[in-house]
């Protein structure tokens, strides 16, 4: 694991609200937004942007944990802004802060864990 993050560090990732993230359930929508876990799959990507270049060729990334304060819609064609910051790095975990936004308002807010681990390990871990 390449130690090139410290904490304060930030990556932005950006994303255009299409109507397959609204939420939708057994084929209904239920709300035309954005919904929750399609919000925590960028979510999760903004911080794994950290992972993709501290990782070596023979590490993944896994999440550990994911928390979502959803606050505000994000509407569809609406460009949701996810701001991830470092607040730790201990060993191989990394936990990040985040903020989404829609302009000046504020979609969610929460943190995010992972662990950047030997892929033999994960193989060894996702073995029934």
């Amino acid at each position: 694991m390449k130690p090139i993050f410290k904490p304060g560090d930030q990556k932005i990732y950006e994303h255009v609200v299409q109507e397959s993230d609204v939420a939708t359930f057994h084929g209904e929508v239920v709300h035309p937004v954005c919904s929750t876990f399609a919000l925590a799959r960028d979510i999760e990507w903004s911080t794994r942007l950290f992972v993709l270049e501290m990782r070596d060729a023979d590490e993944e990334g896994i999440g550990t944990f994911l928390s979502v304060e959803h606050k505000s819609p994000a509407f569809i064609n609406e460009t949701l802004t996810i701001e991830a910051t470092v607040e730790t790095i201990t060993g191989h975990e990394l936990i990040c802060s985040y903020i989404a936004r829609v302009d000046n308002r504020i979609i969610a807010t929460g943190k995010t864990g992972q662990k950047i681990l030997k892929r033999k390990k994960i193989a060894r871990l996702f073995q029934r």
